[in-house]
This record gives C-alpha cells, sequence and structure tokens, in this order.
C-alpha cells in the first residue's frame, strides 16, 4: 500500500470531520461532536491558524489524519500538542498511523519544539500499545481538567 503524507487544505475539511466523527464513535462520545466546517475553517485556516493537520492518503482517498498544534508550558517552553491521530477503521493496523506519528514528531523536531504531548483513554488498549512501541512515558500522575463554556 502506497500512502502519501500531505498537509490539509481547506477543501479536505469535509473529510477531517468525518474523520473526527468516526473518532468520536469508537470513543463512545458521538453526541460530544459541535464543531463546524465554518469553525474549522476560520480556526484552521485564517490569518492566524490555530492547528494545523497532516493527511494520510491512499488512491487519493483520505483515509488518516493527525491534528496538532502549539502549545506552551512554563517549565519547557514551545511544545506540539497533538490533539488526535485517526486512521479509518478498515486500515487500522497497516502503519498509517506510525506514518502520521513519525511525521508529527518530524513536525515538532522542526519547529525546536521541546516535547509533544498527547492523551490516550484509559480503555483504549490498541492506542496505548500503539504510544508504547514508541517509548512513550504514559503518566497517570497528571489528572485532566476541562470546564465547557458554551
Amino acid at each position: 500500500m502506497n500512502v502519501l503524507i500531505r498537509k490539509a487544505t481547506q477543501n479536505d475539511l469535509p473529510e477531517v470531520l468525518a474523520l473526527v466523527k468516526e473518532l468520536a464513535l469508537y470513543e463512545k462520545a458521538p453526541n460530544e461532536v459541535t464543531i463546524t466546517l465554518q469553525e474549522l475553517e476560520k480556526d484552521g485556516f485564517g490569518e492566524h491558524p490555530l492547528f494545523w493537520i497532516i493527511l494520510a492518503e491512499v488512491e487519493a482517498k483520505i483515509i488518516g489524519m493527525s491534528f496538532y498544534y502549539i502549545r506552551y508550558s512554563t517549565w519547557k517552553g514551545k511544545c506540539l500538542y497533538l490533539e488526535d491521530i485517526i486512521v479509518k477503521e478498515t486500515f487500522r493496523g497497516q502503519k498509517v498511523g506510525e506514518l502520521l506519528f513519525k511525521e508529527t514528531i518530524k513536525i515538532a523536531h522542526e519547529m525546536n519544539a521541546k516535547l509533544l504531548n498527547w492523551q490516550v483513554l484509559d480503555w483504549n488498549e490498541p492506542a496505548l500499545n500503539f504510544y508504547k512501541k514508541f517509548n512513550a512515558v504514559l503518566d497517570p500522575t497528571w489528572i485532566n481538567g476541562k470546564i465547557t463554556i458554551r
């Protein structure tokens, strides 16, 4: 299988949103996706992009993505936050996620990021095992907090 990794464009956003919804279904939270195409377009392709996306394609069809942005650590400085790696179910287990993850690491290195951070659900054994292959530190010490604003 010949996989092309490339940067996303505005025209890719309907497929990006479809991938996000597929992940939400897998994570048992399909009703949590409230973002719109218009928000993705404005926030990712406006004057000051808030995120970037790289895509995995096979035969001009999008089969996966890495969605990331810059965060800042008061301890370390510039970091890259990996919001999601998503691979369509029919392409999982074929190293597509590995290609996306390695490209994301490369991007973090090129931007001189000090850390690459992400979250993974504690019940998601395939994802936990995936990250362990990269000798990732999966730290159970920190508790995630959030407040829904709207």
